[in-house]
């Protein structure tokens, strides 16, 4: 295979980038070479937002045709939450035709060596983000993100995940020398000495199952940490969320070819309806690494069935705030506000119980009842969302039925501080809309532990009234424990409060906000800087991005002989 790129072009054009890129998993500071702001795109050869959107509209009712070993036929299906049927068609895989031909080009794709791997990956990260615009539509329509979330997050962010596995990867590969020269002193005998030659060797094919939410968010850091590291890389997508997926794949598939590697190291795996083949590829020899998202009924089977896999899982949590006192009551509502409504409440990492003393709280207004605090929360979320047009492009679309269900159900389970209602969106009649709940809870209260110690995915919180402070900590600890969390957040301004909180956290490994006021919020995270996950509470097995999370995507296999 000719190369149209080769690995010194490869390299002069990104490892500036990638050395940026260790700098900033060094040091944690901001970066990122992905703009977030629509208006960056359109030069250098990047779709500006009128050509990404005609881009993504003539793929709707085509079939995306990769050019993959072993098609069979062709499968489709995806409806856009907001109301439209995508009508793309993609291949389905014969897996005993597919699977061999990944595993053909490993040697070469090894063999090419850790920096040349990494620039690679930046070159087809670089292309995807020329084409954000595009992408974008591609999230929006798939997951149910507003536009400008889908943008950023399915864009930019999601960029910055794969660029930052990527520099994960390569800082592991590389700790270890290619060559050595070892020799031994034997006193008045001749020395021992050994030639060592070192290799980073990848496990196999790995498998990426994607989720319907974050396509690419999700997605990207475990496609990247398994491409850089020398493994192929099949991509399962949700069957209601192909599009953005399998466009990643034609990228990839375009720049390794260009480069001179072969393009199936990378493949996607759509299915037909009901087909549920993750199931049959996690139990697959060739099936090395699984990167999964999604449900912990499912992640639970993963680990505990693919044994011949090394499986990373994100799965479900309950993630709680602490609601103990705050200097800046205002700023507390509006950003918890803020924090319950975006995307429909439809992240891992929205916060779904909020622990409040049930004496109440100190504030720089003064004492503030349970009564009063949930009140209070409950019309800034009014406030909010008051305006429809804010309110969609904040809130996007409701996922999928299940989500619905739950949210209709949550009023049942206690008194509703904040009931749900119906948005229409003008642009898409189609679109599912609807506000978040807030349901009042007594964390005493046995019957009211089977719903606030539940996962309910969506936009459902619940106000729990607890007994005090350590009441609050134990409850925080006990729920971490049994059920995992993503996100913790506690407001307080007292400084015992603060470190009991924090020792939970630390001891149950939980990624915790203290006090968010402001333009950050606790189910946000910025790439290079924050971890997402812990991989130490049962949430997930992972975080994104670490050490853990690419090392042993590869062992390292030594040569030696004498010198």
């Amino acid at each position: 295979m000719t190369a149209a790129l080769s690995a010194h072009e490869l390299i002069a054009r990104h490892r500036s980038t990638l050395d940026q890129a260790l700098e900033a998993i060094r040091t944690r500071a901001y970066w990122s070479p992905h703009p977030e702001h629509p208006k960056a795109y359109g030069e250098n050869g990047s779709l500006d937002a009128a050509t990404g959107k005609a881009a993504f509209d003539a793929l709707l009712g085509t079939r995306l045709d990769l050019g993959q070993p072993g098609t069979d036929g062709w499968v489709g299906g995806e409806t856009s939450p907001y109301g439209i049927d995508l009508g793309v068609t993609y291949p389905h895989a014969d897996l005993d035709v597919l699977l061999p031909a990944m595993k053909a080009g490993q040697r070469a794709w090894r063999d090419a060596g850790a920096e040349q791997r990494a620039v690679v990956c930046l070159e087809i990260l670089k292309r995807i983000s020329d084409r954000t615009h595009e992408f974008a539509h591609a999230v929006m329509h798939t997951s149910g993100q507003a536009f400008m979330m889908a943008f950023q997050a399915g864009g930019p962010h999601a960029q910055d995940r794969g660029l930052e596995a990527v520099a994960y990867a390569y800082v592991e590969q590389v700790r270890t020398p290619d060559n050595a020269e070892w020799t031994k002193p034997q006193g008045k005998r001749d020395p021992l000495a050994m030639t060592k030659q070192f290799t980073p060797v990848p496990r196999g094919i790995g498998m990426v199952i994607g989720c319907n939410t974050f396509p690419t968010w999700n997605g990207y850091p475990g496609l990247f940490a398994s491409l850089a590291t020398g493994n192929a890389v099949l991509v399962k997508p949700h069957p209601r969320a192909v599009l953005p997926l399998a466009l990643t794949v034609q990228v990839a598939r375009e720049v390794l070819a260009e480069t001179g590697f072969d393009p199936n190291l990378v493949a996607l795996a759509a299915e037909r309806p009901g087909e549920g083949i993750a199931k049959t590829l996690a139990l697959r020899p060739e099936i090395r690494i699984i990167d999964y998202t999604g449900s912990t009924e499912f992640g639970d089977w993963l680990e505990a069935n693919a044994r011949q896999a090394q499986v990373y899982t994100e799965k479900a949590g309950v993630n709680t705030v602490v609601v103990h006192s705050t200097s800046d009551y205002k700023g507390m509502l509006s950003n918890l506000a803020f924090s319950l409504s975006l995307y429909s409440g439809q992240m891992c990492t929205t916060p779904q119980n909020l622990l409040v003393p049930r004496e109440g709280i100190s504030t720089d207004q003064g004492p503030k009842s349970y009564d009063e605090v949930v009140a209070d929360l409950a019309k800034s979320v009014d406030g909010l969302l008051g305006d429809d047009a804010r309110a969609n492009a904040l809130l996007g679309a409701i996922v999928n039925p299940d989500v619905k269900a739950r949210l209709e159900a949550a009023a049942g389970l206690g008194e509703v501080a904040l009931a749900s209602r119906e948005i229409t969106n003008p642009d898409f009649p189609g679109a599912v809309v609807r506000t978040p709940v807030i349901v009042k809870l007594d964390g005493a209260k046995p019957d009211a532990e089977a719903a606030y110690m539940s996962e309910c995915f969506g936009p459902v919180s619940f106000a729990v009234a607890v007994d005090s402070a350590a009441d609050a900590a134990e409850l925080l600890r006990r729920t971490v424990r049994e059920k995992g969390a993503m996100t913790v957040g506690a407001y307080t301004t007292d400084p015992e409060v603060e470190q009991d909180v924090r020792e939970v956290c630390l001891e149950e490994a939980a990624q915790l906000s203290l006090n968010l006021t402001g333009g950050v919020y606790v189910n946000q995270t910025a790439a290079f800087s924050d971890f997402h996950g812990s991989g130490g509470n049962p949430a997930a097995s992972a975080a994104l991005c670490d050490g853990a999370f690419v090392a042993n995507r590869f062992r390292v296999v030594e040569v030696r002989r004498e010198a």
